[in-house]
């Protein structure tokens, strides 16, 4: 697959930093990137039921759905917190972990408290100094990038740490202060943003999906 300098790219989001982060980084292609809450037509798009059983479908079933409507290039993404100790939950249901409507407070909560009840614990060999380790665990993010014709692209990425039950951090979003990262000694919510955006699950799905499409110096 192949993006031309002057194409437009429209990323399957209403979010502003994402939009930002994907604007940057395909500025190397010379392709512009849109985001719903911009493109004219963003209205017109019918309303997207992420109904998939991985990242990747979910991904697929966002990008398809605005590259059909619309007749641009879409890409989209699809991420979350898979815990080995709950069998990968809460995976694909991350936002939604504790029903529709949860707030961040309301998932990490409902997370440490599962956690604790079925006794999971991470050696202290293994936790990297976090306070209470429960759980190896990672973050993935899938993008997809779905042209109009059917064409296909699509790239994972992730990040590994440890969930603990002692957040740590006032930055970030979601379990990112839940997230221990031995690596760093720091929780992700200590991290600034340029730190984070170094090593994220979604940064590393996006140095490889640049890299498939030839971007000049995409690969880490």
């Amino acid at each position: 697959m192949r993006l031309a300098p002057g194409d437009t790219l429209l990323v399957a989001t209403r979010n502003k930093g994402k939009t930002a982060e994907f604007r940057a980084a395909f500025a190397a292609l010379g392709v512009k990137v849109a985001d719903l809450t911009e493109f004219e037509g963003g209205r017109d798009i019918p309303d997207i039921v992420e109904d998939g059983d991985t990242f990747e479908a979910n991904a697929t079933i966002k990008a398809r759905t605005v590259a059909l409507a619309t007749g641009l290039p879409a890409l989209a993404d699809d991420s979350g917190l898979c815990v080995d100790a709950l069998g990968g939950a809460p995976g694909v249901y991350s936002a939604r972990y504790a029903g529709e409507g949860a707030t961040d407070a309301d998932n990490n909560a409902k997370l440490v408290r599962e956690l604790r009840a079925a006794g999971a614990s991470v050696p202290d060999d293994i936790a990297g100094g976090a306070s209470e380790a429960l759980s190896t665990a990672r973050f993935v993010s899938c993008l997809v990038l779905f042209k109009p014709d059917g064409d296909t692209l699509s790239a994972e990425g992730t990040v590994e740490g440890i969930v603990t039950g002692a957040p740590r951090g006032e930055g970030g979003f979601g379990y990112d202060p839940l997230f221990w990262l031995p690596s760093h000694g720091r929780a992700m919510a200590e991290l600034s943003v340029s730190e984070k955006n170094a090593i994220s699950h979604r940064g590393n799905a996006l140095a490889k999906l640049l890299e498939r499409l030839g971007a000049p110096g995409a690969d880490r």
